[in-house]
């Protein structure tokens, strides 16, 4: 059997608090096998080409991806597939060309509607609520200004919303985006009858939790905390189910 390892790839940030707290969680994954955390940018030494690299230097001859992405809809999981050599007609512009690449890749999922991702909408929605019948969820994701990639947003995001309304017994939920740019709007809409509890959906605070959000509701009514999916138990066990999905899913696949 080839040696497995897993890539995960995040986005990156300049805070180094950021960082440790991806490195902090995917310490957590358990895997057979050598596992390496890439970022998109701003982290020096830790391109997503030092990551192939190093479990190529181990090797590792297949090589699982994880996008360590709140959502599919994310520009940047088609950035990804490009770069890797899954995608070969991208329907976005990207600068780099495909990186050499020895080992076999598979591509997992972002986190969607994941049902461990729910569980941790659940929960970070169950800290801010004290009259569920009462209050409305809003959900707010970065979103994606661009056809069929704002669709996926929106799909995850609703089904997130909807479990989340059952399982706590919410008047209602629903959600919003910084691209487009509706976030205000909904949060005005929604205050007039209701308690609106905004939940960022992020994988870590940062800019847009701390500061454009509020900025954007200021003057208005609502609950937020500004948590975020990490720190967070459940995000490594999400990378290990990912995983198992994908070993699944290759176990199933017919032999050509």
């Amino acid at each position: 059997m080839k040696k497995r390892g897993v890539l995960v790839i995040a986005h990156g940030s300049s805070k180094k608090d950021w960082v440790k707290l991806v490195d902090q969680a995917m310490g957590q994954v358990q895997f057979d096998g050598p596992l390496v955390t890439s970022f998109l940018e701003m982290v020096e030494g830790r391109t997503i080409l030092d990551g192939i690299q190093a479990l190529e230097s181990q090797g590792v001859q297949e090589m699982f991806v994880v996008p360590l992405f709140v959502s599919s809809g994310s520009t940047h999981i088609e950035e990804i597939s490009y770069l890797l050599g899954l995608e070969e007609n991208p329907t976005i512009e990207i600068d780099e060309q495909p990186f050499p690449i020895q080992a076999k890749l598979h591509l997992c999922s972002a986190m969607d509607d994941h049902p461990l991702i729910n569980q941790i909408v659940i929960e970070r929605t169950r800290e801010l609520s004290t009259h569920p019948e009462t209050e409305i969820l809003l959900l707010v994701g970065h979103g994606s200004d661009l056809p069929g990639f704002q669709e996926k947003w929106e799909q995850g995001m609703a089904n997130l919303a909807l479990r989340t309304q059952q399982e706590l017994g919410l008047s209602a939920a629903s959600f919003a985006t910084m691209h487009p740019d509706n976030l205000n709007r909904r949060v005005k809409d929604l205050s007039l009858k209701h308690r609106v509890l905004v939940l960022p959906l992020f994988l870590s605070e940062g800019y847009f939790t701390r500061k454009v959000i509020p900025s954007r509701l200021e003057g208005l009514e609502y609950v937020y905390t500004g948590k975020t999916f990490l720190p967070h138990t459940l995000i490594p066990r999400w990378v290990e189910s990912v995983l198992q999905e994908k070993v699944d899913q290759l176990l199933k696949a017919p032999l050509v």
